[in-house]
């Protein structure tokens, strides 16, 4: 089934040069990328998109870290893209994730683990429009 998920690069990864690496790896497992810009999010913004985390020991530790720097921000398309990219990114754990993923290879922890993707069709729906409108997508 075609669908759109959302890709975040996040900031230890903007920061750490890896913006390219991730690219690369989106592309060569047929990621189609249809929007994709940096943002820069302040703190109210990261808790608006973490909203449903707000009850979580993590969200202040979490909301701070995606407000400290520039992330890159795509909608990727493809057949059960939500599954594939999920597949690429590895455990939100780096230290489960499968060899070979994003997340094994270049996660320092827990939070600063590189990538984030939606978890599933209605969450990507919320979450890419939450970055772009519609104009600012590719069909």
């Amino acid at each position: 089934m075609k669908e759109r998920t959302l890709a975040i690069i996040k900031p230890d990864a903007v920061e750490r040069g890896l913006i390219g690496e991730v690219i690369k790896r989106l592309e060569a497992n047929d990621l189609k990328i249809v929007a994709m810009k940096m943002v820069y999010m302040n703190k109210a913004q990261a808790e608006g998109f973490y909203a449903v985390h707000t009850e979580r020991p993590f969200f202040e530790s979490l909301t701070t870290f995606m407000s400290s720097g520039p992330a890159v921000v795509m909608v990727l398309e493809g057949e059960n893209v939500i599954g594939r990219y999920r597949e690429l990114m590895g455990a939100t754990n780096y230290k489960e994730a499968a060899e070979g993923t994003i997340r094994r290879e270049f996660a320092t922890d827990i939070e600063k683990n590189v990538v984030h993707g939606s978890d599933a069709p209605e969450t990507a729906a919320f979450e890419i429009s939450y970055f772009f409108n519609s104009f600012e997508i590719v069909d």
